[in-house]
Parts: structure tokens; C-alpha cells; sequence
């Protein structure tokens, strides 16, 4: 399906997806996003690179050189190579999942679960709640919040 959102056909677009009353989503903290068992890719931008770096208090060089691969023409950050988890997964003593980078994560990230493929029917919604216990419990986002995260992802 075409991406028609934008500010004039709201209305119309809104009306005709099926998520245009809204989705639920919470997070629970238990990491399934971030972790394997297959191998994924998490999209970091050239300024994402950069802040990560800055947050860790490390080059930007250096930080590409140990944090992140090149796949095709875009950039990947790595994973643990036992578990396919993302790098910067950790747990907290109650095993609660925390991000080592969270206030700098990236758009992907930052826009879980709302990507356009899970967007894209019911089905792929239902699909994606199999493993994240969080799809479908909590607080209802709007449409337009959808949207907007949406359309940030490069997921």
C-alpha cells in the first residue's frame, strides 16, 4: 500500500488504514525486540553514529570500528555473536531488559513496534505480537502518533 499520509489527506488516509482508531502498545521491558535468535539489523544514521559515540564518551571512529557493520549501503550495528542480541542489550538484576544507549537509541528503536511492516494489516500486527508481549496492552496510541513514528523508521 502507498504511503499517502500527509497533513491534507488525513482525514481520507486516516479513515481508510486499519489501525486509524488506534493501536495499544506498553513496553514490558522484556527485550524480545532487541534480542535473537536470528541475526537483524538495527539502521543507524551517520548522526546517530555520532551520538551514540558522544554518549559512550568515545571517537566516532573508534566507535564505528567495534560498534558498528556495513551491510549494503547502510550501517548496522553489530551483535553479540553467541546470541544475536543486539550489543548494547543488557538486564538489570530483576532481569528487566535496559539499554546501555537508551536516551540515544536509534529511530528504530525509539519507534518499536510501529514500523510500516508491522503496520501493514492485522495479521502483521498479530504477527509481530507473538513476540513482543507489550503489542496490544496499555496505553492506545493515536493514529497520528502511529504515523509519526511510522514514517521515521528505516526498519
Amino acid at each position: 500500500m502507498p504511503d499517502c499520509y500527509n497533513g491534507r489527506n488525513m482525514g481520507l488516509v486516516s479513515r481508510s488504514l486499519w489501525y486509524a482508531d488506534g493501536l495499544a502498545f506498553e513496553c514490558l521491558r522484556c527485550g524480545r525486540c532487541c534480542a535473537g535468535p536470528e541475526e537483524g539489523y538495527v539502521w543507524v544514521s551517520r548522526e546517530e553514529i555520532a551520538a551514540i559515540a558522544e554518549f559512550l564518551g568515545m571517537a566516532e571512529a573508534d566507535f564505528r570500528n567495534r560498534y558498528v557493520r556495513r551491510v549494503g549501503w547502510r550501517h548496522s550495528l553489530v551483535e553479540r555473536p553467541d546470541n544475536k542480541d543486539c550489543i548494547f542489550l543488557n538486564y538489570d538484576a530483576a532481569g528487566l531488559s535496559a539499554c546501555a544507549i537508551y536516551p540515544v537509541r536509534p529511530a528504530q528503536c525509539r519507534t518499536w513496534p510501529f514500523w510500516p511492516r508491522n503496520l501493514k494489516s492485522p495479521a502483521a500486527w498479530s504477527l509481530a505480537a507473538q513476540r513482543c508481549p507489550g503489542i496490544n496492552r496499555g496505553q492506545k496510541h493515536t493514529f497520528d502518533e502511529i504515523q509519526r513514528k511510522r514514517s521515521r523508521t528505516r526498519a
